[in-house]
């Protein structure tokens, strides 16, 4: 057990997941440097490492619990570390994390117990013992702690809420967040105005449903238009909404302010009405056909994107048919697929076998990534010879120092020569070149 005192107190951060993650390991990094501890970049000089976790992507457990054996055996006895799992791993799969004795967790903190961090880690310290604080709030917004924030960066996400009230029969987030709580407008106006002062440019405003917002008698329209009068912000992106909470106000407002980047995330999960109503969704494949026709009447040439589950349980091949059919009608401009894997505390994995193979779920995925694909391809194609708004990212292209980076207002990823430009400039660029996976310009 390593002693943590006012010399060592160098923290690892390592972050899993969603953009909520992200978010939160920002405000973990402000609530510890308040207390005089220092981040570094490199594990090994770290006298604690903490792991923020992720409950909803497949295998994220096995992810974790391989990295805490692999940072075990790199520092080995004469190298002690303090090893904490933080996020949604922590609130769902607590009892597991504390029981494993190879593991030797040291600590553990749930989402809404940040603020206890100093404490819990002075407890395992001093007691030579593990410590734990994985209670669900009903009030925890963290509106009060300003985010640590990357330095250069263009983007920056905000959570506007917390937490979840949906219940899809598939997702653990209502167990690991707790239920919705919503900010001030003041309060995330408040903070917005501070990320442009920073120089951020765009703000993705977060949220497990982030549409369904409410506070006292705000509601999510009210918040994104007072969010678009702050100066130096150029672009404001939301994510991730449910279908069933799209007024026509909130279509009405992206339709006219600039500000409001022209892209939505609309998750489908499945196109079968029964895997549907097994998931928990509330609403129909032909309830969903119509917000999509509603949304593009509304502002044409606006991107979407979706999420899908493929293999959920007991679905048919002609209930996989009617989701490819979906997806062919709504046509979206790019999708996020998953095959079904099984979480412990879902609603599915006490009431339906996992009893789709695993090899129809990959044949499966297979078919809808190749149909996505295309669908994408002719998307992308629509572009060439048309001029492009595009924000350039901070950093050149990872794989390529002679590529920059950058994002039309839709979403979609554009690559540029490297020239006189930096992060965070908008450029006029015509489109010239289009893949599956991104499209090439040149600046005007």
């Amino acid at each position: 057990m390593i002693e943590i005192t006012q010399d060592k107190k160098r923290v690892f951060l390592e972050t899993y997941g969603c953009q909520m993650n992200a978010y939160d390991s920002e405000l973990v990094r402000s609530i510890l440097k308040k207390e005089n501890y220092e981040f570094v970049t490199e594990e090994f000089k770290a006298d604690i490492v903490m792991l923020n976790t992720c409950a909803i992507r497949e295998h994220a457990h096995r992810k974790v619990y391989g990295r805490v054996h692999s940072i075990r055996h790199a520092r080995g006895k004469d190298s002690p570390v303090m090893i904490g799992i933080l996020g949604c791993m922590a609130t769902n799969l607590r009892q597991d994390l504390l029981e494993d004795r190879s593991l030797k967790i040291d600590f553990i903190a749930g989402p809404d117990s940040y603020k206890r961090l100093p404490q819990l880690i002075h407890e395992a310290s001093d007691e030579g013992g593990k410590s734990y604080d994985v209670t669900l709030s009903e009030f925890e917004t963290y509106s009060d702690i300003s985010p640590s924030r990357r330095e250069g960066g263009v983007n920056a996400w905000l959570a506007v809420m917390r937490g979840c009230n949906n219940f899809c029969t598939f997702c653990v987030v209502p167990y690991t967040r707790g239920r919705e709580r919503s900010r001030s407008p003041e309060n995330v106006v408040e903070e917005v105005r501070l990320l442009a002062a920073e120089g951020f440019k765009q703000v993705t405003l977060l949220g497990q449903n982030v549409n369904s917002y409410r506070y006292e008698d705000y509601d999510f329209a009210y918040l994104m238009d007072e969010v678009s009068k702050v100066d130096g912000i150029e672009r404001i992106r939301f994510t991730s909404p449910h279908p069933k909470d799209f007024p026509d106000r909130f279509l009405d407002l992206m339709a006219v302010n600039p500000k409001i980047c022209k892209h939505i995330h609309l998750p489908l999960q499945a196109g079968n009405n029964r895997i549907l109503d097994m998931m928990n969704r509330t609403y129909t494949n032909e309830e969903f056909l119509s917000l999509v026709d509603k949304i593009r009447a509304k502002i044409p040439g606006i991107a979407l994107s979706t999420d899908v589950i493929v293999g959920f349980p007991t679905e048919t091949d002609g209930e996989f048919e009617d989701t490819l059919q979906v997806i062919a009608k709504s046509q979206f401009d790019s999708a996020f697929n998953f095959k079904y894997s099984e979480r412990q505390g879902t609603v599915a994995s006490k009431k339906y076998p996992d009893d789709v193979p695993e090899a129809i779920k990959t044949e499966r995925i297979m078919r809808l990534n190749e149909l996505q694909k295309e669908i994408t391809y002719q998307k992308n194609r629509a572009h060439i010879g048309k001029i492009e708004t595009v924000l350039l990212e901070p950093y050149p292209d990872a794989k390529n120092k002679e590529i920059m980076p950058g994002r039309t207002d839709g979403n979609v990823l554009v690559l540029l020569p490297q020239g006189p430009y930096k992060g965070g400039d908008i450029l006029k660029v015509r489109i010239t070149e289009a893949s599956p996976h991104a499209l090439k310009g040149l600046p005007l």
